[in-house]
């Protein structure tokens, strides 16, 4: 076997392993059933679905309020249809600082105890599911529901989010809140 064959099946091989790896952290991460809450919590990221899974939730009845993440400030027409909008329930947004998960987390336990909650809803999308958990969970002290939109993705968005996400959770092993 040539050194290029050698060199393409190590490759292969790690590829495979990396995808087998985090495939549960990734692609099939813990969920968790909604059940009532305080607050349907909806981080900021891609529209990817997140925003119409948070007001499905609450039209279902889970929560008596709904909390946008928003870090785009008023450059995004979603977001300022979503926040100006008029629902049957109480819309609340907010703009995270710093601008990551972390500074979501950090609001979440704000609002938390500002408003006595005890259980929140957390609206995000798959790939970000279990290193949402992983922040949030450390700034926030109460019952955390993690839920998620799924949208399609490209095996090109799936690779981006494997290299992102995991980038995230060493970027956050020091943080905490």
């Amino acid at each position: 076997m040539s050194k290029v064959s050698k060199a393409a099946a190590v490759s292969l091989s790690v590829l495979a392993m990396t995808a087998i790896a985090g495939w549960p952290v990734y692609v099939a991460p813990k969920l968790d059933e909604p059940h009532a809450a305080d607050a349907v919590v909806v981080l900021g990221g891609a529209h990817d679905g997140r925003e119409e899974v948070g007001l499905d939730l609450m039209r279902r009845g889970y929560a008596p309020r709904i909390v946008f993440s928003n870090p785009y400030g008023n450059n995004d027409k979603k977001m300022r249809s979503i926040c100006d909008g008029s629902f049957d329930f109480p819309v609340d947004c907010f703009i995270p600082s710093p601008s990551t998960t972390e500074g979501e987390g950090f609001e979440i336990e704000r609002l938390a105890r500002l408003h006595d909650w005890n259980t929140v809803i957390v609206v995000t999308f798959v790939p970000h599911i279990s290193r949402a958990r992983y922040i949030i969970s450390r700034c926030y002290s109460g019952e955390l529901l993690m839920v998620a939109s799924r949208p399609e993705l490209s095996l090109r968005t799936w690779a981006f989010n494997y290299v992102y996400q995991t980038a995230g959770y060493l970027r956050n092993l020091r943080a905490g809140c």
